[in-house]
């Protein structure tokens, strides 16, 4: 452990137990614990992004092509309808007006 044996730990648990005292000192271990892990943790999510990007460009997503197509389809009926709507309208207007000069 980094080169350090039993004699050395000891000396520094007595040092680190003069210096801040039997009731800080759990408190002290527990918050580097802590500190140690979130380190860890945060290293791991470092590096296991880059590989799920690379995983996401390879392999597209075929819900969102899915609801694209459907979108535009839908868009591409709606203009469909109004156009016919709205010739139809015209071909009604044209040949009211016809019969009204009659």
């Amino acid at each position: 452990m980094f080169g350090f044996h039993m004699p050395e730990l000891i000396i520094i648990f007595v040092v680190a137990l003069l210096i801040f005292g039997p009731k800080k000192l759990p408190e002290m271990g527990a918050s580097i614990g802590k500190s140690i892990k979130e380190f860890r943790k945060g290293m791991n999510e470092l590096s296991q992004p880059k590989e799920e990007k690379a995983d996401e460009t390879k392999s597209p997503n075929l819900e969102a092509i899915d609801r694209e197509v459907a979108s535009k389809k839908v868009s591409y009926d709606m203009e469909n309808t109004s156009f016919k709507n709205h010739s139809g309208t015209s071909s009604e207007i044209n040949s009211s007006s016809e019969s009204k000069v009659d």
